[in-house]
């Protein structure tokens, strides 16, 4: 039913790949974008849960988590290229054999750097802006990332899963909708549920991390959190994007006749 869409998946992964090989500059460059995406939309649902956060809302994650699903729409037509996503497109390549595997890891360690690098630039905008430095605007983002820092490692693991399954459902599941507002819809209400749910993106929690570490904070967000958060969630999303979504794909759409007899 979706192999046609499928297809599109690995036509896409080869056309990031032709970027790769021929210049690996422009590829990074498209990576560091993709974050900065995910920045604007870390700020603006930061920005708006604080108002709610500062009433002891029960609306701040729901207000938050409506408005991050900005950043899913810029990436979607601005062009970036995210490490989360990547895990999806070029597993699915790699097991159509597309491409080889030992490229597939280059391309998600260089996607990854990229997005790294993206954030820390942005984290520096945002600290030359000041406008998240008085503690009545980033109390609500500081009190998620001291949450994020100190979650058990398991839990983020099985959280950094759910959530990049989900966020490449909201990727894949556009690319079968007619029209672009039924596809940014369709985005953004994934994105939403993701962020509401609570489950973990390694992108954007090095974003919000990337900034939080540039402001005034307390001793409980540290670097040694982010290592303590990254790691396990970093994981948790490879797996969620390859096995879940790729491998299962893959699976499901083999030609029925090249499955073994049970």
């Amino acid at each position: 039913m979706e192999a046609q869409h499928l297809e599109h998946v690995v036509e896409l992964a080869a056309k990031k790949y032709n970027i790769y090989r021929k210049s690996k500059p422009r590829f990074i460059l498209r990576s560091m974008l993709a974050s900065m995406f995910i920045g604007f939309g870390v700020i603006v649902a930061f920005k708006t849960g604080n108002f709610f956060y500062l009433e002891h809302s029960p609306m701040t994650y729901p207000m938050a988590a409506l408005t991050f699903g900005a950043a899913i729409i810029l990436i979607a037509f601005g062009g970036g290229d995210l490490f989360t996503g990547n895990t999806f497109y070029f597993t699915y390549a790699a097991m159509k054999r597309k491409i080889k595997w030992f490229a597939v890891v280059r391309i998600w360690m260089t996607s990854y750097m990229g997005n790294i690098l993206g954030a820390t630039a942005f984290a520096m905008l945002i600290l030359g802006t000041g406008l998240f430095e008085d503690s009545n605007v980033n109390g609500f983002l500081l009190s998620v990332v001291d949450k994020k820092m100190n979650t058990p490692m398991m839990e983020l693991f099985f959280r950094a899963i759910l959530c990049n399954w989900l966020v490449c459902l909201a990727f894949f599941i556009p690319m079968t909708m007619k029209g672009d507002g039924a596809k940014m819809f369709a985005m953004m209400l994934f994105v939403f549920c993701f962020f509401i749910s609570g489950y973990e993106h390694s992108v954007a929690n090095m974003c919000t991390f990337a900034i939080a570490l540039v402001l005034d904070h307390p001793g409980t967000i540290s670097w040694g959190g982010v290592f303590h958060n990254l790691i396990p969630v970093t994981f948790g999303n490879l797996i969620g994007g390859s096995l879940l979504m790729a491998m299962v794909y893959y699976y499901l759409n083999r030609p029925l006749d090249d499955q073994p007899n049970s």
